[in-house]
């Protein structure tokens, strides 16, 4: 962290300009971005300082969306995914529109609504070269995609695995009624146990005529 110039001070928070809604170190925020239309940065602030004539500053570290990577927005994005960077900086707190909270991706994923204000973060990321933190993560369904928390995904009640719906040739509409679901791989495995167990264990000539109807 930078330390405080001479003639300035450290602030404990800042009241967001016109608002009643205060900041604290630590906390995230949405800053104005200069290019009208965009949406608002979001950036966590490191410290808050104010200058002898009372100008406050933040500095603040930079979360980027995935299209503001150098790999862009891939298929596993969310839409409310942040990368958390290693790119800082100063700003005017004039800047500051308005407070966020970046979760956790697990923490995400157990909200029963997300709000606009919510994001969530499960990379950091490094400016300059594109590398992600951590470089690997866990992957589901036969297209061996990490998890979208804004997919819906079925799970198997046999290998435990989650499945996206399309990928198993169903609909969000016919998944979401499902009680229970088999994946492929399974439900074929699921279908010749129950074969081999229609067979009695000691051989007799009607196991013979009926192995025989079942090669034809």
């Amino acid at each position: 962290m930078a330390k405080t110039k001479p003639g300035r001070k450290d602030l404990d928070s800042y009241t967001i300009k016109g608002t009643n809604k205060v900041v604290r170190t630590g906390e995230c925020v949405l800053m104005r971005s200069p290019e009208a239309g965009k949406p608002p940065y979001v950036a966590r602030v490191e410290k808050i300082e104010a200058d002898h004539r009372n100008n406050v500053k933040v500095h603040v570290r930079w979360y980027y969306r995935p299209e503001e990577s150098i790999g862009g927005r891939r298929q596993f994005h969310g839409v409310k995914e942040l990368f958390l960077s290693d790119h800082f900086d100063v700003q005017s707190a004039h800047t500051i529109e308005g407070k966020c909270t970046v979760h956790t991706f697990k923490n995400y994923t157990k909200l029963e609504n997300v709000g606009a204000e919510d994001y969530f973060c499960r990379f950091e990321y490094k400016a300059a070269t594109g590398a992600f933190t951590p470089d690997r993560v866990a992957v589901y369904c036969k297209c061996e995609m990490p998890y979208n928390p804004d997919d819906l995904m079925v799970q198997c009640e046999g290998c435990k695995d989650w499945f996206h719906p399309s990928c198993m040739g169903m609909t969000i509409e016919e998944a979401k009624k499902l009680e229970y679901f088999l994946c492929t791989d399974c439900s074929a495995e699921d279908d010749a146990k129950r074969s081999i167990n229609q067979f009695p264990v000691s051989p007799s000539t009607e196991t013979k005529v009926e192995t025989k109807r079942r090669k034809r």
